[in-house]
């Protein structure tokens, strides 16, 4: 089958060069003006004018006018925690009227209260929950996730998680990279044994997801009260000797350490960072490691500390936006409300967000030679977006702007039962 978009406004195409883009790299998104893209097979074949490209059609390729819109690459939100049972919008109410996310959790809340429900639920609840969020994903503008668990924190129900991520890359359109994050906290039943679920987490869960290949990357937070560096070392070399690569939630809350672990470590990724400081930067600047910036977690639970996204572009960081949705402090889908908040706090030009939510974020997920940028090879995964200048999905925030999505070339049917589907473009 073959594709065809003209009538491109602006054509996105990100095209340079085959890496991680930094510094003043990140402001060139090589837009084509009256754009068009041609796709075969699944696969992007050619870009160009509408001239250019509509010049050598092949007989029976399918066309579609964008009606002078904007064309440009799906998202790919690089960290997200979209399976688990139940909201947390009893939190929500409760910080709203001064409670901390600190004292939640100190009280039994927070990501214990999420483990809770999750351990009750079956495999087959949690893909219908997670099929919705999969759907907000793609009316959003995104394509590609990557998909922690940590929500079960025993070794059968983090293996239930990670088998109902590798269902939805199954079931739904939305490409799917599978975390392992069983050191997402500590459970209830070992809080007075951390030893013995460090212990659980190195014996028995990552063998076991190892074994059953359902993760490509293991996570760990470490923070104050939750894994300390010396605990996430030791999970993550196991991780590491297993085969599975590595990331990191560091220093959202303090300054743990846990940016120079990853810098030690050579982690694909060092995630929050809202508390790294000149020192940790240049520590994961000098280890090669991708920095994932997730404003909306900061601005979910109403803080005014976020990452200083300029410092690390200056220093040549490859910096990564994403979501960071969860049912607790950040409970949104939406790339473009990322975007948003990346230029109004983060005081990122919006040429740079859409850099870091699109073709950075595919070379921290090891997806760079596929996904993320509009180029020859890569998977036919874009958006026509309802605009006519890319800045406007930042600028008019709070809407969905994604007109159609498409992935792998043909376009997803999106309804109101939770789940995309493929719909064979004919």
């Amino acid at each position: 089958m073959s594709l065809a978009v003209v009538g491109c406004s602006q054509l996105l195409t990100l095209a340079g060069p085959a890496r991680p883009r930094v510094r003043q790299e990140m402001r060139e998104l090589s837009i084509i003006e009256d754009g068009a893209l041609f796709a075969a097979g699944g696969r992007i074949l050619r870009t160009g004018t509408r001239r250019e490209i509509e010049a050598g059609l092949p007989k029976g390729c399918e066309i579609v006018d964008a009606g002078g819109r904007v064309v440009a690459p799906g998202f790919v939100d690089a960290h997200t925690h979209p399976v688990f049972a139940g909201t947390r919008v009893d939190e929500y109410e409760r910080r709203a009227a001064g409670a901390t996310y600190r004292e939640i959790a100190a009280a039994g809340g927070g990501i214990r209260a999420t483990v809770r429900r999750t351990r009750l639920s079956s495999e087959d609840r949690l893909v219908r929950a997670a099929g919705r969020y999969a759907e907000w994903f793609l009316r959003t503008g995104t394509t590609m996730v990557e998909a922690k668990s940590g929500y079960g924190l025993t070794v059968e129900d983090e293996l239930k998680m990670l088998r109902t991520i590798r269902r939805l890359a199954a079931e739904t359109p939305l490409r799917w990279v599978p975390t392992f994050l069983g050191a997402h906290e500590v459970p209830d039943e070992y809080r007075q044994d951390r030893a013995g679920y460090v212990r659980l987490l190195i014996r028995e869960m990552l063998p076991r997801v190892a074994e059953e290949k359902l993760a490509e990357y293991c996570d760990v937070f470490c923070e104050q009260g939750v894994f300390s560096v010396e605990e996430a070392r030791a999970i993550l070399a196991a991780a590491q000797n297993l085969g599975l690569k590595l990331r990191v939630h560091a220093d959202q809350l303090s300054l743990s350490g846990g940016s120079r672990l990853a810098a030690e470590l050579r982690a694909a990724t060092a995630d929050h960072l809202e508390c790294a400081g000149e020192a940790e930067m240049e520590a994961l600047a000098a280890a090669g490691v991708q920095p994932v910036l997730l404003p909306g977690s900061v601005y979910a639970l109403g803080s005014t500390r976020y990452p200083d996204a300029r410092a690390m572009i200056d220093r040549g960081l490859a910096v990564v936006l994403a979501t960071d949705f969860n049912p607790g402090s950040s409970p949104t889908p939406s790339m473009p409300m990322v975007l948003s908040l990346a230029s109004t706090h983060l005081k990122m030009t919006p040429a740079e967000a859409f850099t870091c939510a699109t073709v950075n974020a595919a070379y921290s997920l090891g997806r760079g030679a596929e996904a993320g940028s509009l180029e020859p090879g890569k998977h036919a995964d874009f958006v026509i977006h309802d605009c006519t200048d890319y800045r406007e999905i930042a600028y008019f925030f709070g809407l969905e702007h994604a007109r159609a999505v498409y992935i792998g070339g043909r376009r997803v049917e999106l309804h109101s039962e939770g789940r995309g589907k493929w719909r064979q473009a004919d």
